[in-house]
């Protein structure tokens, strides 16, 4: 794709030069000038172009670099980076795949392992069941617009969905199968987010760097009754996943002196990422 400079700095503008050429850049983007993966012109190119220093340059590209729009290569230059997937959290409770569906994104599964074995420790403790009971092993790469945005081990006590270990979950939502082959509703869950430098494996499967971080998010989600079905460790590129978030501020009454908080309803549905 060939080259197009923003066209103009304003000088004498109170808006700081490296501000005024972020959003000239983050403009062109978002019309699509630049594409994923497109080459962005030279520091130089921008220096002569423009007659900014190279300190102004550095400036807007360092401020489009942490809005997650480009990346950059030592040696080679700056890129326009993949969009971000957008994630909610705690609107609804929905799997990955309705989430990125409903958004208009065309999803597929490579699906790794789908087996049979013992629990184990971790998954018996949050499926409340004995290291030795049966759960099947469900690894899947999840695939957006046919590329790698997460790695999702999830586990599903046997005994609950024995139909689950020859589904063909490739072009399917898990939460939807579940509640299928189950009769049954899943109506809550809990999870923990945290940031993690992926394994070698994990950072081969997305197609990352090794030195980019990963959102691990840790889920157990469960039917009406209270009995787990379901938990999942997510592992998904840090570059390409935007999570939304749904807060509450809790209301406050006055005592005298003192403020006291009163806890409003919170709400009644959440989002899994799956």
């Amino acid at each position: 794709m060939a080259e197009q400079l923003p066209t103009k700095i304003d000088y004498g503008s109170f808006v700081p030069y490296y501000i005024q050429l972020k959003e000239q850049l983050k403009g062109q983007i978002d019309l699509g000038h630049y594409g994923p993966g497109d080459l962005l012109p030279s520091e130089s190119d921008f220096c002569r172009t423009l007659a900014v220093s190279r300190t102004v340059v550095r400036q807007a590209l360092q401020a489009l670099e942490y809005d997650g729009l480009i990346y950059r290569r030592r040696g080679k230059g700056s890129f326009v980076a993949e969009p971000k997937v957008h994630e909610r959290m705690a609107q609804r409770l929905t799997g990955f795949y309705q989430d990125m569906v409903e958004q208009g994104h065309t999803v597929m599964n490579r699906v790794l392992r789908q087996e049979r074995l013992p629990a184990g420790a971790d998954a018996g403790k949050y499926l409340e069941l004995d290291v030795n009971t049966q759960v099947i092993l469900c690894e899947r790469v999840r695939m957006v617009d046919g590329k790698p945005v997460n790695f999702s081990v999830s586990y599903v006590p046997y005994a609950a969905c024995p139909a689950l270990l020859v589904e063909d979950l490739r072009e399917q939502s898990l939460y939807a199968f579940i509640e299928q082959a189950c009769g049954q509703r899943i109506v809550r869950g809990r999870r923990t987010i945290e940031t993690n430098l992926p394994t070698r494996q994990i950072a081969d499967l997305l197609e990352m760097d090794g030195h980019m971080p990963v959102f691990k998010i840790t889920s157990t989600c469960y039917f009406a009754n209270g009995a787990p079905i379901e938990h999942s460790r997510g592992y998904h590129r840090g570059d390409r996943s935007l999570f939304e978030v749904e807060l509450l501020r809790e209301a406050e009454t006055s005592v005298g002196e003192r403020s006291v908080n009163r806890r409003q309803d919170l709400p009644k549905s959440y989002t899994l990422i799956r």
